[in-house]
């Protein structure tokens, strides 16, 4: 079964945050002196941190049941504005703070994924 698409209801906020994850070994070996390595074939890891700033119920309920679906686990592909082409990512931290006069926030923490599922 092919993975699903992340498609919000409407892009995110401007400000959307990249930050690669960088993972080294390394050995400290006195007088200042370090040597490093990376840690695996895939030891640089994206994250991307999203925000929606003014989200009706049912957008916000629609973000909040897709992140559900997934179970912080599962892979799904979403590409992020200014990206070449769609990345595989999961998510295991989301919020949606009560509404203020009705209108909705919303914030996801993409991981990119490196797992073998298609």
């Amino acid at each position: 079964m092919p993975l699903p698409t992340f498609t919000p209801p409407i892009g995110p906020t401007p400000g959307t945050a990249h930050k690669p994850k960088v993972n080294l070994l390394k050995a400290e070996f006195g007088d200042g002196y370090s040597q490093s390595t990376p840690k695996g074939i895939n030891h640089i890891r994206r994250t991307c941190s999203l925000k929606w700033d003014a989200l009706t119920l049912d957008q916000m309920q629609e973000l909040a049941e897709f992140f559900v679906r997934m179970a912080g686990s599962q892979p799904f592909y979403y590409q992020p504005h200014g990206a070449r082409s769609p990345v595989k990512w999961t998510c295991e931290d989301w919020s949606h703070p009560q509404a203020q006069d009705g209108v909705w926030t919303f914030t996801a923490e993409l991981v990119q994924s490196f797992s073998n599922a298609a």
